[in-house]
């Protein structure tokens, strides 16, 4: 097992859309966890959440959270992210223009447009975590 350059998570981040994990705390203390798409900006991780929703709540409350992508297959690696989330202020156009570039890594150019338009409805977040820490590996089984 080896530690990833920070060259090596981005592509790890970025080249494979992988669906992440994403920690936030309840206000009681104890974790919750959902799987997100997103996507980079710079260092940032872009994501979108919807305005009820248990992460957007917790949220509110508790700004920190932690992100993990891992990839499943042998030899297995992984990048955890810790930060704190801040909802962006945007425009209705800013909004769709975030949920379609973030649609693109998961679902391609045909199907980005279509859900860029499902999930930039207003009432959905964009959300920005700015990391830091960051934990990350490649070759745990070798």
């Amino acid at each position: 097992m080896r530690s990833m350059s920070p060259e090596e998570i981005r592509r790890f981040l970025l080249d494979t859309p992988r669906t992440a994990k994403f920690a936030t705390v309840r206000p009681d203390g104890r974790p919750h966890i959902a799987p997100i798409w997103f996507d980079l900006e710079g260092e940032d991780v872009i994501f979108t959440t919807w305005h009820t929703s248990v992460k957007a709540r917790n949220l509110a409350y508790d700004t920190r959270a932690t992100l993990c992508v891992d990839d499943e297959k042998p030899p297995y690696a992984y990048v955890i992210l810790e930060g704190t989330v801040e909802f962006l202020n945007v425009t209705a156009e800013e909004r769709v223009a975030w949920a379609t570039r973030i649609a693109r890594r998961y679902m391609g150019d045909d199907l980005a447009e279509t859900f860029g338009r499902r999930n930039g409805v207003e009432g959905e977040h964009i959300a920005r975590l700015t990391v830091t820490k960051i934990v990350a590996h490649q070759g745990i089984t070798d």
